[in-house]
């Protein structure tokens, strides 16, 4: 069953993949939005439906760091430069939202 579930997810990568450039006439950064959307999405199903507690954190870790590349994309498709500061912003609680999630898998307090 696990081979299944890895199979069926290779496949729709790959179709992803072969649409997004293939298929699609779309600017470079438009497909790189594309890609990290993908990865957004893949990323909340394993905030969802992740095994144990310390994958979930990683993944939301991961979210983190995919958000804020997408702002960076998003600045340079549209030149806004609000995209950089929130992107900033997003990192630096990213980082906090992680340190607490450890803490709190550990069992320890936040003042600690």
């Amino acid at each position: 069953m696990k081979i299944l579930k890895w199979l069926i997810g290779l496949v729709v990568i790959i179709a992803f993949f072969i649409g997004n450039f293939f298929l699609v006439d779309l600017a470079f950064v438009a497909r790189l939005i594309n890609i990290l959307l993908a990865c957004t999405l893949m990323t909340i199903l394993r905030v969802i439906f992740g095994p144990s507690a310390a994958d979930r954190i990683v993944a939301v870790d991961i979210f983190g760091i995919l958000i804020v590349g997408l702002l960076a994309l998003l600045y340079v498709f549209t030149t806004a430069s609000f995209f950089i500061d929130i992107a900033m912003a997003w990192a630096l609680q990213s980082f906090i939202v992680s340190l607490a999630l450890a803490k709190f898998l550990e069992g320890r307090a936040l003042d600690d």
